[in-house]
């Protein structure tokens, strides 16, 4: 199997069900997706498949098709993306496990949506998980990186 992940060709000699998020972890080294469910419902494994943010969890390798960003290929130390950015500006992060696919949501989000409202902001970042309960943090965080976004 053939696939670009942040940037970088591969190939894996692995069994076509094998979850997008074992390839990555296991068979690449890129720890930034987390397990969490399985289930593709807290989000903590969220990648990017061609900008859309996608549970790798549940995604087979064989039905992979588009190029994969990880966090680790959303910005760089020298770079960070506008959303890295805002997490650090307002502190999100308690334990973390989370924000790599709380950060891969809301970076696919605001793609779609510069200029979100509140309810915006709840509604898509509700469908990821933070045990910890740092959603106001990420409300202001998302909506700070909006700002930047366009300018204001």
């Amino acid at each position: 199997m053939k696939l670009t992940v942040n940037g970088t060709d591969h190939e894996v000699d692995v069994e076509p069900e094998m979850p997008l998020l074992w390839v990555l972890r296991d068979e690449l080294g890129i720890t930034g997706p987390k397990y969490g469910c399985g289930i593709a419902q807290c989000g903590a494994c969220t990648v990017h498949i061609d900008g859309e943010a996608v549970r790798s969890c549940q995604l087979e390798i064989g039905d992979l098709d588009g190029v994969v960003t990880t966090i680790e290929g959303l910005g760089t130390r020298a770079a960070l993306h506008v959303v890295q950015e805002a997490w650090i500006e307002h502190q999100v992060a308690q334990c973390g496990y989370c924000q790599s696919g709380q950060i891969m949501s809301a970076a696919s989000f605001l793609d779609t949506n510069s200029r979100p409202t509140d309810d915006d902001i709840d509604d898509a970042m509700s469908a990821n998980l933070c045990r910890c309960g740092t959603y106001p943090r990420i409300r202001a965080a998302v909506k700070s990186a909006a700002a930047k976004l366009n300018g204001t």
